[in-house]
């Protein structure tokens, strides 16, 4: 889960330094209605790969989910320490 910390942080700090250029920072500018289309976009898409039974690819799908997820918990001010909180409530 390391990685996911310091991926979030790198969309944290872009968020607050834009880097022009950054596809991080396209998907902020363009807000949370354009950020929930991709997330959307990519959950279709491992389900896809999924079904075709390929772990290489339900991998990369699921890394670009991921991804994306961050960006939208970033845009909505939503930290990975509050979805553990959600996570912990559940069991």
């Amino acid at each position: 889960m390391d990685i996911l910390n310091e991926l979030y942080n790198v969309i944290l700090d872009r968020k607050a330094h834009p880097t022009e250029g950054s596809y991080t920072n396209y998907l902020l500018e363009k807000g949370t209605e354009k950020i929930a289309k991709k997330v959307g976009e990519e959950a279709v898409e491992t389900a896809i790969a999924a079904a075709k039974d390929s772990k290489s690819e339900v991998i990369g799908e699921i890394a670009d989910l991921y991804y994306h997820v961050l960006v939208l918990m970033a845009d909505m001010d939503i930290s990975i320490e509050d979805v553990e909180k959600e996570l912990r409530s559940r069991r």
